[in-house]
Parts: structure tokens; sequence; C-alpha cells
């Protein structure tokens, strides 16, 4: 019985949308929150910066260190808030 290869879906995933800077993703939570919140990064919002944060996470999967995989879901948590605050800051104008 052949051995079933575990589906890599996310290794075929080719975006060519936006750009992070390069090493934007070893970088400390706060600043990596804050470049993907930035309209240069993501045009279309912080969103767009979460859904590129959650890929990157994703795409790293096991290989992501502890300490690594917990800074970036720190700047998820930053991002996430930022988000929030953007639809808070909408509703109200």
């Amino acid at each position: 019985m052949p051995s079933k290869k575990p589906k890599r879906w996310v290794a075929k995933v080719k975006t060519d949308s936006t750009h992070p800077p390069e090493g934007l993703f070893t970088k400390s939570a706060a600043t990596i929150a804050r470049t993907l919140a930035s309209k240069k990064v993501s045009p279309k919002g912080p969103s767009s910066g979460m859904r590129m944060l959650t890929y990157f996470i994703n795409r790293g999967g096991r290989g992501l260190s502890k300490s690594r995989r917990a800074e970036l879901e720190s700047a998820k948590a930053l991002l996430s808030r930022r988000i929030q605050e953007q639809k808070t800051r909408k509703r109200a104008a």
C-alpha cells in the first residue's frame, strides 16, 4: 500500500498582490503589525495585512520556532485590534 503524502496546499499558492519588505516577519510584533497595516504594503487596508500574516504563519508551519510563532501570533493580535478600531471609527463617522 503506497504511503499517502500530506497535502501541502499552501506550497502551491502563487500570489503577487503585495510585497512586504524583506525580512519583515523576523522583526518585533509591533513592527510587523504597523508595517502590514500601512497603505504602502496593504493598499486595501489592515485586513489584507492580516491575510498576509496568516498566510506566512501557515506557510511556516512546523518549521517556525516557538518564540517566532509567539511573536507572529502577537502581531496578529495587534493587527486584529487595529482592524477592530478601524471598524469602530467607520461606524461612528
